[in-house]
């Protein structure tokens, strides 16, 4: 008698769940894998759902969608229209606009920053002339040497009376509290976006924010992919310093990077911020033109992996890709595959080994396709940490999103559009110098590989939806 009620439990609980789960309307891979986790591990599959699962990611939307809310009704009243337009492909400005709700927008000077080096003695410069206030918002803020040396350039300034905020991710930067002490005592906020209960244990827990954003007076903004830390400053580790790209904004479109900055930190600590000076009136002439693209699992769209799609199936001549984890979705991987079918020259770089091996095997299972449709694939020597992609020499992407599901889905990033004739010239010399560090990846060395490494390959891109 017992077993029969258990079982008809069971049984019920099964059904019930999923009749829940698909009528969520997710992949159908995704659907049937928690299906299949709720019904083979009936406690520990519900406690995972419940805290990691689809009913976990709606309760962080709904809460940070509010914060988006909040803030752009805030600074509805100093917003201008937007009549700008691309001399390339205007359907990818649409695109990132109807799914994001970011516009183009004129910028004064755009600058790519090219290493740890250069980025950090920007970064620290903006820092040292703010008047009004400074917001830094990383996913890795270390307490290291690059680290003390930002935090003191921003405790310079908010004991000079400047407004200062600091917003890490709980699980990317478990900062000390000796190390946060001496921002507080110097008038500075700090908060941490998204605390877990195993944050310093640095676990892959979805929903962080993977962002890097500093802007100074509403005026200078800085994103890309330098997080903060020595593993970026060449002049501390030398030759094992990652090779990243970093980018400065100055102007009227930093306006879009504030709004994303200010959204993280009302969803992080439940306070708008009413400021006056953080959306000053543009000065002078602004001839540039870039779209901030974030995107977020509190968005209905994937805005930023659906930027990438149009770009890359929009391109005519080439497709400049440089990322350092490379595990595309199959939307992503098929739009590269027929772009080099189509007779584009589709370059791409990779680190030979990323921090990741398991990315990099699962990468990997990527080649002989790409290969075989006519893609050239190049391995950097050591760990390359940009996220770029220059697109016909007309349009280019730099930013903190990864060509990874989690980047797509899981994480906050933001990318910038830029279609500023100087910057890309400047974005594809730096990829021609990087192609000639590396190695150049050949179907011949491809079969010659053992089985046992393809193998290995193959398994790892099964994880590849959670890498």
């Amino acid at each position: 008698m017992l077993v029969t009620v258990l079982s008809s439990f069971e049984i019920a609980y099964v059904v019930v769940l999923s009749v829940w789960i698909i009528l969520q309307k997710r992949s159908p891979v995704a659907t049937l894998a928690w299906i299949l986790a709720l019904s083979f591990l009936p406690i520990l599959g519900f406690v995972i759902y419940v805290f990691i699962g689809p009913r976990r990611l709606w309760r962080k939307r709904m809460r940070h969608a509010m914060s988006r809310t909040i803030v752009r009704d805030h600074a509805a009243a100093t917003s201008s229209s937007n009549a700008l337009t691309v001399p390339w492909r205007t359907q990818l400005a649409t695109l990132a606009l109807r799914t994001s709700g970011a516009s183009l927008a004129p910028a004064k000077e755009v600058l790519v920053l090219n290493g740890g080096r250069e980025c950090f003695d920007a970064i620290e410069r903006a820092i040292q002339q703010a008047k009004s206030h400074v917001h830094v918002l990383y996913y890795i803020f270390e307490s290291d040497v690059t680290g003390t040396r930002i935090r003191d350039a921003l405790i310079e300034r908010a004991k000079a009376g400047v407004r200062v905020r600091l917003l890490v991710d709980a699980v990317g930067s478990p900062l000390p509290h000796y190390f946060v002490r001496p921002l507080l005592e110097a008038g500075a906020e700090f908060s941490s976006f998204n605390p877990v209960i195993a944050g310093r244990l640095r676990p892959r827990i979805n929903f962080r924010n993977h962002r890097k954003i500093v802007i100074c007076d509403g005026s200078i903004g800085f994103l890309g992919g330098i997080n903060i830390g020595d593993e970026y400053d060449e002049t501390i580790t030398k030759k094992e310093a990652y090779r990243d790209t970093h980018m400065m904004i100055v102007g009227s479109a930093v306006r879009e990077l504030q709004y994303t900055f200010l959204e993280d930190w009302n969803f992080a600590t439940g306070h708008v911020v009413k400021d006056k000076h953080l959306f000053p009136e543009p000065e002078g002439n602004e001839p540039q033109i870039v779209q901030l693209i974030p995107s977020g699992p509190d968005l209905d769209w994937e805005p930023i992996q659906n930027a990438f799609f149009t770009a890359i199936t929009s391109a005519d001549e080439s497709v400049l890709l440089t990322t350092p984890y490379f595990v595309p979705d199959e939307a992503i991987f098929v739009a590269i595959m027929t772009a080099a079918l189509r007779g584009v020259d589709v370059q791409i770089i990779v680190p030979a080994r990323s921090d990741s091996r398991i990315v990099s095997a699962a990468a990997r299972s990527y080649y002989d396709r790409l290969l075989a449709a006519g893609a050239n694939i190049y391995e950097y020597p050591k760990m390359i940490h940009a996220k770029t992609m220059v697109i016909d020499g007309k349009a280019a992407f730099v930013g903190s999103a990864n060509m990874d599901n989690r980047s797509f889905r899981l994480n906050f990033e933001v990318n910038a559009v830029v279609y500023c004739p100087r910057a890309i010239a400047k974005l594809e010399g730096m990829f021609k110098e990087d192609r000639l560090k590396c190695r150049h990846i050949t179907s011949r060395a491809r079969n010659k590989l053992p089985l046992v490494a393809r193998f290995a390959e193959a398994s790892a891109r099964l994880l590849s939806p959670l890498l």
